[in-house]
């Protein structure tokens, strides 16, 4: 238990972003999941669509702290290339 006042702030700063990265995490993955399953489905203008609306939770991930940029980038990549691939086997 934290004995003094500067350790008792530091405490309620960890528990206020914690909670906060852990919103932005979620809302990450939210939109990530509606991407994967437009990309299960088959619908390549449904998970284009999808793509296009998770890239700027990403990036914001990325602007607050919350998610490594490379990471983002990683991510956003595979999908791209996965969407695309969509297309190529539907043609």
């Amino acid at each position: 238990m934290a004995n003094n006042a500067s350790a008792r702030k530091r405490i309620r700063q960890t528990e206020k972003r914690t909670e906060r990265n852990r919103m932005h995490r979620s809302r990450v993955r939210t939109f990530l999941r509606k991407v994967e399953l437009a990309i299960a489905g088959g619908d390549k203008a449904q998970a284009a669509e999808a793509f296009k609306s998770a890239q700027p939770e990403m990036q914001t991930a990325v602007t607050k702290g919350v998610l490594h940029r490379n990471t983002v980038a990683r991510k956003m990549s595979r999908l791209s290339a996965r969407i695309k691939a969509l297309n190529a086997a539907s043609a």
